[in-house]
């Protein structure tokens, strides 16, 4: 395989790939996504939620989805979500084959993944939760700005919502791992999601992907 392609495992999982990538670009128009290949796992990481000045205490908070391929890959890149949605437009319709951007850009918060292992199960929570709480968010934070609202206005609405924790639910969850996961899609009705924890991290892991959230850091 060439090492500017990645061959997904069968057309459904480029539909969700491509799924992810529109969702994350509806959210951050000039975001990047970084992919992680090893073997025949690829990792999509997005970002669904993030400080958008220095120093804002908003969390980071990202998307994740692995997808399965039908050959060994070993690939680290972080390339633009628009350059990924044009290659996809650009597939024939049954195509699995991915041709990889070979322009990559540079997004602060891809620098630091989250660990791998070493979590900590804390609990689950029902999907209906977590979208009950996305939903609310959003209302509250619509509700809190004048038509004209300024940067540091609109900075101090999404620190008071996102970066509060939620109630009733396991662990220490900022609130906006909640709206990340409702953003990204990643949130079936019906359904638990599990939570974990490793230091600053949190993850909500759902049958559609993860949410993994880094609390902002204090002074």
């Amino acid at each position: 395989m060439s090492t500017g392609e990645i061959r997904f495992i069968d057309v459904e999982t480029v539909r969700d790939f491509r799924t992810l990538t529109a969702r994350a670009r509806a959210g951050d128009d000039d975001g990047g996504m970084r992919l992680v290949g090893a073997g025949r796992v690829l990792a999509a990481y997005v970002r669904a939620l993030g400080p958008s000045m220095l120093g804002e205490a908003v969390p980071t908070v990202l998307g994740l989805r692995t997808m399965a391929l039908q050959d060994d890959v070993a690939i680290d890149v972080t390339i633009a979500l628009g350059s990924v949605l044009d290659r996809l437009a650009r597939m024939p319709a049954e195509s699995v084959v991915f041709p990889v951007p070979s322009v990559s850009v540079t997004q602060n918060w891809a620098g630091v993944l989250p660990p791998r292992s070493g979590w900590t199960l804390e609990g689950t929570v029902p999907c209906a939760l977590l979208e009950e709480s996305a939903r609310s968010g959003i209302a509250e934070v619509a509700r809190s700005l004048p038509e004209r609202a300024g940067a540091p206005m609109i900075s101090s609405a999404r620190i008071a919502v996102w970066g509060r924790e939620l109630d009733g639910v396991p662990g220490r969850l900022p609130a906006g791992t909640a709206f990340g996961g409702f953003s990204l899609g990643f949130l079936e009705a019906g359904t638990d999601a599990t939570i974990h924890s490793n230091g600053r991290w949190s993850r909500i892991s759902t049958v559609r992907g993860h949410i993994l959230g880094r609390a902002a850091a204090t002074l």
